[in-house]
């Protein structure tokens, strides 16, 4: 049976999987969800015996249902390929009683590239089975990591161009050494001087400006999104959930059925979303635990049920999670009410108008799977260091960050299931917090100096993303303000 997807605005447009991956956003501002959830169908044993490209495609064939099963054989085939640095693609690690999920062994070392290293394949399939005649125009904000992800996924790949806004003063040098190097001929990256809420406001209102649309047409251009607005971006991280899984069974961590809790340091909300979709699918899931920096309006929004971007925003050590707009929300707050769609177009109206609103009773009962908890930056840096020196184990200050929420949690609670915590950049991205949190005496050290002291404090190889870096030549150099990403964007389509 196929699925099809609708707007959390408005729940009478449907359209295909493969033309939701095309668009990426819904012509109403909305996103696409599925008009359900699809059972998992699968036993435990089943899945146990799979590995992750098996498990990639048994997931994705549920949810992208107007794809032929070799058609999503190829795309899985091309994406977890010899780019990622392990077999397993997504292995577990076992570190003070709780299991971390590492989501950083692909080709930029940062969980983005689990989703963003197959949306070009899928892409590719979508532009053909609807007919696309014109260029597609990959138009993203990033917070650090999906820029580069996008880019190394949509590098030189045919009918395709990539634009991407990262905001200047808000990633780590690593994290833009990666953007600002990254080749391709179809590749552009500019600084916003600003936040990356204003970079990914600017963004959705250039999907949202019809006259735009029609101008790009006339050159031949269409918009399409690689940030986790796309179900092609979601839809791939539920795998990781349903596969972590089967392997704590398989290893004899757990029995088929256990409920395990997941900890996600959460920005976007897409990676905690899709380990909610896993849940509704049948996956026995625990508490969903979203973990937040000092930029807490998720924090606060699950505690008392306003969500609220009224406030500092702060520039922390984890700055994927500096963000005070979490778009996948919308998903998860259409689903809350309901399926309302009017009522969900009506809080985003209120979120764009006075930059907050609220849910009501009935709806915080209906996310009752979700806790959420948040850590400052002393207690970030107290979590590497603590975790290392009791352990061995070197975390990034994002997975330090639900390390952390995970621990209080259970304290908390009391809740003695096992928990997952999702680890979603290697240390070496952010090689400076890292080390300096292990020992101050590393502060002395400029960032790219430290990564020459990772492999004996981390006990893990250099990674290719990082040798790559070193020495490449700087090819991105433009920087704009937000309200000139229009005008940036003409520039590099020669409009």
């Amino acid at each position: 049976m196929e699925l099809y997807y609708k707007s959390t605005r408005n729940s009478d447009l449907k359209v295909s999987a493969s033309k939701a991956i095309l668009t990426g956003l819904a012509p109403d501002g909305g996103l696409f969800v599925p008009e359900r959830i699809p059972a998992l169908a699968l036993s435990m044993e089943e899945l146990a015996a799979m590995d992750y490209q098996e498990t990639a495609c048994a997931l994705m064939q549920k949810f992208f249902t107007d794809f032929t099963e070799e058609e999503l054989r190829s795309c899985v085939e091309k994406a977890y390929d010899e780019k990622f640095d392990t077999e397993e693609i997504a292995p577990l690690a076992k570190a003070d009683g709780n299991y971390y999920l590492e989501l950083f062994h692909g080709a930029t070392i940062a969980f983005k590239d689990m989703a963003l290293s197959i949306l070009p394949h899928l892409m590719t399939v979508a532009a053909r089975k609807n007919h696309a005649d014109k260029e597609i125009v990959i138009l993203a904000a990033t917070s650090g990591d999906t820029g580069k992800a996008a880019m190394a996924g949509f590098a030189d790949v045919e009918g395709t161009r990539i634009i991407v806004f990262y905001p200047r003063d808000g990633v780590s040098k690593v994290q833009k050494l990666q953007m600002v190097t990254q080749k391709g001929r179809n590749v552009d990256v500019a600084a916003i001087r600003g936040n990356f809420d204003q970079a990914q406001s600017g963004v959705k209102a250039l999907f949202e400006d019809r006259e735009f649309a029609e101008e790009l047409a006339a050159h031949g251009y269409q918009f399409s999104s690689a940030n986790s607005i796309n179900i092609g971006r979601l839809v791939p991280q539920i795998v990781y959930y349903v596969y972590a899984y089967a392997r704590l069974v398989k290893y004899g961590e757990i029995c088929p059925g256990d409920p395990v809790n997941v900890v996600v340091p959460t920005g976007n909300f897409g990676n905690i979303l899709a380990a909610y979709y896993a849940k509704q699918m049948g996956l026995p899931l625990g508490r969903l635990v979203c973990a937040s920096n000092e930029n807490k309006v998720l924090y606060d929004f699950f505690r008392i049920g306003t969500y609220d971007k009224n406030r500092e925003f702060v520039l922390t050590t984890s700055p994927s999670m500096d963000i005070l707009i979490s778009s996948n929300l919308e998903r998860l707050l259409y689903l809350a009410a309901g399926e309302d769609a009017a009522g969900t177009a009506e809080r985003m109206r209120k979120l764009k108008v006075s930059g907050r609103y609220e849910i009501t009773a009935a709806m915080k009962e209906r996310l009752a799977d979700f806790d959420a908890g948040y850590a400052d930056e002393s207690e970030t840096a107290e979590e590497i260091r603590r975790l290392y020196e009791k352990t061995g184990y070197v975390i990034d200050p994002h997975t330090a960050v639900a390390s952390h929420v995970c621990r209080e949690y259970q304290k908390r609670t009391g809740d003695g299931r096992p928990c997952m915590i999702a680890s979603t950049a290697s240390p070496y991205k952010f090689a400076g917090s890292v080390l300096s949190a292990i020992d101050p005496a590393f502060g002395a050290k400029d960032e790219m100096e430290l990564l020459a002291d990772m492999p004996c404090v981390s006990g893990r190889e250099t990674p290719m993303a990082i040798r790559e870096i070193r020495e490449a030549e700087v090819l991105h150099k433009t920087e704009c303000d937000p309200e000139d990403m229009k005008e940036c964007v003409k520039r590099f389509l020669g409009m």
